[in-house]
This record gives C-alpha cells, structure tokens and sequence, in this order.
C-alpha cells in the first residue's frame, strides 16, 4: 500500500513537472550558477583567511604558479588551504579564468559547467516533457555541486557527450572529451570502458593513445620541457602518496561506519571493477541495445563516485546523473520508481539545509556515508539486469511508451 501510495504521488509530481516547458529549467539552472557563485563571494568577505569558494582558487591560481614554473603540487597557504591534485594541462586550461577577478571568474566558471551539463542533457533520448522531470530529480545536487565550485558537473557533461559521440560515431571527439576528464580527474579513464560497446573499439584505443600524448605536451606552450618533466613526476609522487585511511563518501565508507569493517581497498576496488566488467563482457559477446548501452552510460556514472575512497559529498551530482538517466529512459516500473524516489531522498534531500536539518546532515548524513546508499543498490540493479531481464522486451516497451510521450 506505502510504495502505491509513493508511486502514484510521485507519478502526479511527475505529471506536474513535465508541463513545465523545458527553458524555463534551463534559465533555472542559469541563474541557480550565478546566484550561486555570488552568494559564495559574498559570504566569503567576512572570513578572516580562506573563501568558500576554494576549490576554484586551487584551480585558478594553478595557472599562475604553472607559468611562474613552481610546484603545482605543494600546499600555499597563503593562498587556499588543500592541494592542487590535477594535471599540469588543467593548470594551463585554467589561464582562460586566471585573468579575471573572482567574482566574474567564478561566475563565468559555475555557467561553464552547467552549460556544458545542460548541452549533455539535451543530447540524450528523452522526451523533453521528461527531461523537465530530470532535471528538477537533479536540481538539488546541482546546487549542492555549484555551491563547491568544482568541476564535477563538468565532468557528467563530458561523459553523457562522450557517449552520444560514440553513438553517432564521432570517434575522435569521444576520445577526446575523455581524455580531458582524464587529464582532470583521474578516474576518467573508467568511462573508457564506453568504448567496449562499439564496434569502432580499436579506433578508438588508437584516437585514445594520440589525444593522450598531445594533452600531454601541451603545457610545452608555456613552460619548459624540464619543468613539465618535473611536474609530472611531483603529481606521480602525489597521487601515489594519497591513498590514505579515509573511505570517503563511498561503498567502504558505508560499510566502515555501519557494520565496522575495514576493507582493503584495492582488493575492494578491484573486486568492484570485476563486477562492473561483467555487462561489458556480455555485451561483447551477444550485442547491445540502445537501452542496454544508456544502462552502461549510468553504471559508469554511478561506479566512479560510489567506489571512491575520495569521494565527496559534490561528486554525487555525478552518481545522481546516472541514476537518472536509469531511470528517465526506460518506462517506469514500481520497484525502479521506488528506488529512484528513494535515491533522491537520501542521496539529494539529506544533504541539503533547504530540507534536512543541518546538524543531521553533518552528525549522520556525511559520518555514515547516507548518499551511498541507495545509488549503490541501484548500480547492483544496472549490472544484474542483463542477465536476468530481456533487452530486446524492455526496449521495445521503451519505444512504444516514448512514441507515446512524443
């Protein structure tokens, strides 16, 4: 009776939502970048050293100690509080932001991602009346991920783009879009595994291979090939020294803090790459549908934030984008219904003051790793599904109720 109950308000939410035509999500989101990044300025002037903007400073001000030819990779104070954990070429990207003052930097930095997000949405298979519905499930995360100003949403962006490019077999751009996140955000190189479902696959390891090698160099513009060699090595010795006793919010933080176990993380890790592998290796074996290849786009999405021992609160606008793209391009059932209703409370609505107390979230929320919850038990679903559930039925039954939708 609950879950009907859950489901038939949720489908009237959903009714009501997708009347609302689909630019006026998008000035949503447009506005909600540059409120954002304002309010972040401003209620940063009566901090007494740091700003609550200092993941873009950390990005920002990389470029003027790239060109200046000091170490990206050691911590001034002076300046923010954290390390830089990035490439030497994201450094050098950030020029196009370094020369302008924070407040139009940080602004034109929020729009950079959200545009780029939004572009990525349009290109997906949905219905616009179901888009609307989308991008209001992910409203709340995308002002939570705005709010920390970094490159997360970004980063979702040039993974849904990725793939479309792969389905319209643009395989130089898919490469490089991913080679980028790569440069960004290590954990990039999970996307790759896009490349499996085609059959341009060893084009694309070649296309991979060359964008690799010039993103690489390309810091060469403005600095020396001694110092770029430098730089390497200290980001190497960085990373390689990073992999401390924290879980983060993730799997292993989850299970640490509920049942007390402590996990050998690459064991886990690699345990969880196994089991991400599985759909792939089927697929190489018996073909894919688009349905099927969506489903793969959303494990990937989900797999990089719930099996990071780094993981973030922000980083769940990533994870969060793949739950939705789940569910919002297969016809609903109830127990996909329930789980997406559920993924959103507790993943989006337990972070956020606008809804939970904030001494919750900070007492239970974050210690106990609350948003990995739900996203994981849906990614356990993604990957059991094409061993059990017929694609050929679930995508004609996709077909017939989106040729209803249109």
């Amino acid at each position: 009776m609950l879950i009907s109950a859950v489901k038939g308000r949720w489908n009237a939410v959903c009714n009501a939502v997708s009347r609302i035509p689909i630019k006026y999500l998008y000035a949503l989101f447009l506005l909600m970048a540059v409120a954002i990044s304002f309010h972040s300025w401003y209620s940063s002037q009566d901090m007494e050293r740091w700003t609550r903007y200092n993941n873009f400073l950390i990005f920002k001000d990389a470029w003027s100690h790239l060109v200046h030819n000091q170490d990206l990779y050691v911590l001034y104070e002076d300046e923010y509080y954290d390390l830089y954990k990035y490439s030497p070429s994201f450094a050098m990207w950030m020029g196009a932001f370094a020369w302008m003052p924070d407040v139009p930097a940080l602004i034109c930095w929020n729009l950079m991602n959200v545009i780029v997000f939004l572009v990525a949405m349009r290109k997906l298979p949905i219905p616009k009346e179901r888009q609307s519905v989308l991008l209001l499930f992910l409203a709340i995360e995308m002002m939570i991920a705005l709010t920390s100003s970094q490159i997360n949403v970004f980063i979702a962006g040039f993974f849904i783009l990725a793939w479309h490019c792969m389905e319209n077999k643009k395989v130089w751009l898919a490469t490089l879009l991913l080679v980028i996140t790569v440069y960004i955000k290590i954990f990039g190189v999970v996307a790759m595994s896009l490349f499996l479902l085609y059959p341009e696959r060893w084009k694309a390891a070649l296309y991979t291979v060359f964008w690799t090698l010039v993103i690489a160099v390309m810091p060469l513009l403005v600095i020396s090939a001694d110092q770029l060699t430098f730089l390497y090595k200290s980001w190497a010795h960085l990373l390689a020294n990073d992999y401390s006793a924290s879980y983060g919010v993730s799997v292993m933080g989850w299970w640490h803090t509920w049942f007390n176990m402590d996990i050998p993380k690459q064991g886990f890790i690699l345990t969880a790459a196994a089991i991400f592998m599985l759909p792939f290796i089927k697929i190489l074996y018996s073909g894919s549908t688009l349905q099927l290849r969506l489903n793969m786009l959303a494990s990937i999405l989900i797999w990089v934030v719930i099996f990071n021992h780094k993981g973030e609160s922000p980083t769940y606008i990533i994870a969060l984008t793949g739950v939705a793209i789940w569910y919002f391009t297969q016809p609903p059932t109830r127990i996909n219904t329930t789980l997406a209703v559920l993924t959103l409370v507790f993943t989006s609505f337990s972070s956020t003051d606008l809804i939970t107390p904030y001494w919750i979230a900070r007492t239970y929320v974050e210690p106990y790793a609350v948003k990995a919850v739900f996203c994981s038990i849906v990614w356990v679903k993604i990957v059991l599904e094409p061993f059990f559930v017929s694609q050929e039925s679930l995508s004609a039954a996709r077909e017939e109720e989106f040729s209803r939708a249109i």
